[in-house]
């Protein structure tokens, strides 16, 4: 129990950090705001505390099969962070957010390539952008894609060097997969195999549909909402963590079905193996 608190209240306490990050790196943050994110920051810290704290599963997938929400947690970090050093540079002389930028800048250009995911993140501006907002969206968008593919990478090294989860405990398909109802219908590796294939679809089309579904559902953001820091950061944020995030929920679940399926196979071994001998 003690260990369990432990680390609750470490992992509510590194959220916390997470929500608090922007803020805290930023020049020229209001009172009004800092007051707003330090209240978003205790919600998310008290919701995280409560979920990895209670016996029983909520809301988080993967509880006990380190490090998936390690990674998701660190690609989530990595991409808030370095994009609030990109954008506190604006307003610093100091080396480290100028060297951010300069190489946000070049990953920015790199990828902004026609049809790719970048060039198409551009689109979510309206008419009448300026050159300088335009760069801005870019930058960031370039930036949160490329640390968002690095951390997949990883995530599949992990997954293929380390076979991902560990084999030395069982694998709780409940605690786990709390929201996953196994006694839904149909066989429980047809449907873990049917969504991994969905979660695989969705995340690979996501960056592509979500500036679509802004530019032609809205006619793109306002140049001064999107590239006011704060709204840049969290936005490009969520347009690169969310196909991540499910392209690493698919794989996780092709390979739970998987796992279920060679411990059947197992098992009717051993049972037509007994069977035999007597």
């Amino acid at each position: 129990m003690v260990t369990r608190l432990a680390g609750a209240a470490t992992r509510a306490f590194l959220v916390m950090v997470l929500v608090a990050v922007p803020s805290a790196i930023l020049p020229g943050i209001g009172t009004d705001t800092k007051q707003m994110v330090a209240l978003v920051a205790l919600f998310a810290a008290a919701l995280t505390f409560a979920e990895y704290n209670a016996t029983f599963p909520g809301l988080v997938e993967f509880r006990d099969a380190p490090p998936f929400n390690r990674i998701r947690y660190a690609t989530l970090f990595a991409i808030v962070f370095t994009l609030s050093m990109v954008a506190s540079a604006k307003t610093s002389d100091a080396a480290l957010p100028r060297l951010f930028e300069a190489l946000a800048v070049l990953i920015g250009h790199a990828l902004d390539f026609p049809y790719s995911p970048v060039r198409l993140a551009t689109l979510m501006m309206a008419e009448g952008a300026s050159p300088e907002q335009m760069l801005a969206v870019r930058t960031a968008a370039g930036t949160a894609y490329i640390l968002s593919l690095i951390a997949l990478a990883f995530f599949v090294l992990i997954f293929k060097l380390h076979g991902w989860p560990g084999r030395h405990q069982a694998f709780n398909v409940w605690v786990n997969l709390p929201t996953f109802e196994p006694t839904a219908g149909g066989d429980v590796v047809d449907r873990l195999e049917r969504d991994a294939r969905a979660n695989l679809a969705l995340g690979v089309l996501l960056s592509f549909l979500i500036p679509a579904v802004v530019s032609f559902g809205s006619m793109g953001f306002r140049p001064l909402t999107l590239t006011s820091p704060q709204t840049l950061i969290w936005t490009m944020t969520a347009w690169a963590f969310l196909p991540v995030s499910l392209l690493m929920r698919g794989i996780a679940m092709g390979r739970i079905a998987s796992m279920i399926r060679e411990k059947r196979a197992h098992n009717e071994a051993i049972s037509g193996a007994v069977a035999a001998a007597h």
